[in-house]
């Protein structure tokens, strides 16, 4: 079976955190980049033919995925493929998936043989098998194959794309936008479907000035009867990072081992980019606890819930609890911080304090000195 994977890099707003970066591209869980996890995934599954689709702030990506070769890939045409479908056309302004695809046709129609797309969105994390979801969309004969998840939707929660089955299996509604209840399945935004049919959507779809997956053509053609739908149904982790709040609290999760080793271990290992750092030190006053700590930390004060990404120092007297702390971060002696999310190379004063709450964690943005 011959497939080439897309994944979607801007499709979330994480306020500061997505100002200079991709929402594929935001650190996660003390070492990884979003990214890491659908990269994984496809290179896992033996895609090697990827597009990239990133509209603005990819600089910071294409420096972390570099060559590729962390994921076996090959940063080149018919490997690993940067697409910046605004720096090739005629207009700036993003108007929806099916655009992205339009302006980057050429990535999809030419000197590739595959027969089936796989597409994905960097806002959702999870290890999944996607061999699995391939001979699923293959066995089913359907149009399209979308993948979902249990438990997420609430009645609160605003889902892109939701999905209610009736007794039999068979899909009876379909919702976009929209705080679903808890009967529903909630889209992961990875749908798998044949080239040939995803190309002539796409045109037909542009031609008429439609440009969104969800609405247009999953419920448009659904309500038209003009589509069939495969329901994939995962059981395993998924952590959907659509707010900062879900970013703070999902990074927080990976405490719990269960959640943490079904979401670097389940199926197959999560590449990063390797960056090597000395063990980090734990000096004799200072008191752990609950936390997931990177290499080349210095750690001399109380840390307590938290999430340490590489090269963070935790002075003498400083308190940390429950919080998401990046590269390269100093917190002076005696500063007390709480709920919070450090983002990297910030330097926090002596004495300083900065306490936020579970719903809203108090954000410091890059470079910062507080």
């Amino acid at each position: 079976m011959n497939v080439m994977g897309i994944i979607f890099t801007n499709d979330a707003n994480l306020g500061e955190l997505t100002n200079t970066r991709t929402t594929a591209s935001i650190p996660f869980g003390g070492r990884y980049r979003q990214v890491d996890f659908h990269l994984s995934n496809m290179a896992a599954a033996g895609i090697r033919h990827i597009g990239i689709i990133s509209r603005h702030n990819y600089q910071s990506l294409m420096n972390h995925i570099g060559s590729g070769e962390e994921w076996g890939l090959e940063l080149e045409e018919g490997g690993l493929e940067f697409l910046t479908p605004y720096a090739m056309s005629a207009t700036d302004i993003y108007r929806g998936k099916l655009d992205a695809l339009h302006s980057v046709m050429g990535f999809l129609q030419f000197g590739h043989d595959d027969e089936y797309v796989v597409m994905a969105d960097s806002a959702v994390l999870c290890n999944i098998d996607m061999t699995k979801i391939l001979q699923s969309h293959a066995e089913s004969g359907k149009d399209i194959t979308i993948v979902t998840k249990a438990g997420i939707a609430n009645g609160s929660k605003p889902l892109d794309l939701a999905l209610k089955l009736d007794a039999k299996g068979e899909i009876c509604d379909i919702a976009v936008d929209y705080e679903a209840s808890s009967e529903y399945l909630a889209s992961m935004d990875i749908f798998v479907l044949s080239k040939k049919f995803l190309k002539e959507k796409v045109r037909e779809f542009i031609a008429r000035n439609l440009f969104h997956m969800d609405r247009d053509l999953v419920l448009g053609l659904w309500q038209k009867g003009e589509i069939t739908i495969n329901v994939y149904q995962f059981e395993g982790v998924a952590l959907y990072n659509d707010t900062v709040e879900e970013y703070f609290r999902n990074n927080l999760l990976l405490i719990d081992s269960s959640v943490r080793g079904d979401l670097f271990g389940a199926n197959h290992p999560v590449y990063t980019k390797v960056r090597d750092r000395v063990p980090t030190y734990y000096g004799e006053s200072c008191e752990i606890d609950d936390s997931i700590v990177a290499d080349g930390c210095v750690l001399e004060g109380s840390v307590k819930d938290s999430v340490l990404f590489r090269d963070v120092r935790v002075c003498e007297g400083a308190q940390v609890e429950r919080c998401v702390v990046m590269n390269d971060t100093t917190i002076g002696e005696g500063a007390e911080i709480r709920y919070a999310i450090l983002d990297k190379d910030i330097t926090v004063r002596p004495g300083a304090k900065l306490i936020g709450t579970q719903k809203n964690p108090i954000i410091v943005k890059r470079g910062e000195t507080v």
